[in-house]
């Protein structure tokens, strides 16, 4: 029961787009944010590290839905350690190619252990991210997310990506970091992005 709570009020805060750090650390079963930290990144917390998902949605796949926006998506999924808070960070970077209009968009923010609960700042919405059985794909049901135009950095460009009716699940496949690169800004992170 506690833990159906715990992700209720993770749901519910991503949805606002409160903060989740705080909420997230209570009740977390340490061995399963663990055991999903190595299915997300083959390897047990500690070091900096990425998962990288991205899938283009070919012209099969959008004629079977209509009504699908989004033409690309790519998902990388950061960790770090941070000692002075004695728990692992995780952040994501999401981009997205809509279907009927150009350039690319993009979001980020901050994620919570076990199925990640990931929200954009000041009410931006978010995802949830959670891995396929086989750990190939990540699962990324949406409700509400912010985007920004990545050539239009302007706060007030920003606009909502809304679940639709063929824009409520999307399954990203993992993919060598690389793919991930055009979404990290900051060159040392690009570099330690290129360096796994």
């Amino acid at each position: 029961m506690k833990q159906a709570l715990l992700v209720v009020a993770l749901a519910a805060a991503a949805w606002t787009g409160a903060p989740l750090a705080v909420q997230a650390q209570e009740g977390v079963d340490k061995a399963a944010a663990a055991a999903f930290h190595n299915r997300m990144f083959a390897g047990p917390p500690g070091a900096k590290a990425y998962a990288c998902f991205v899938r283009r949605y070919d012209a099969n796949h959008l004629a079977q839905h209509p009504k699908q926006k989004v033409s690309a998506m790519k998902l990388l999924v950061s960790a770090e350690d941070a000692p002075e808070d004695k728990a692992t960070n995780y952040s994501f970077r999401l981009g997205v190619a809509y279907r009927h209009r150009p350039g690319n968009f993009d979001s980020s923010g901050y994620c919570h252990e076990i199925r990640f609960e990931c929200g954009v700042d000041c009410e931006g919405g978010g995802i949830t991210v959670a891995l396929s059985k086989d750990n190939k794909s990540a699962i990324a049901p949406l409700g509400r997310i912010m985007v920004w135009n990545r050539n239009k950095p302007d706060d007030d460009a920003g606009e909502a990506l809304f679940a639709g009716a063929d824009d409520k699940i999307f399954r990203v496949d993992r993919a060598d970091l690389g793919e991930c690169a055009e979404l990290v800004t900051d060159r040392k992170e690009l570099a330690a992005l290129r360096h796994k």
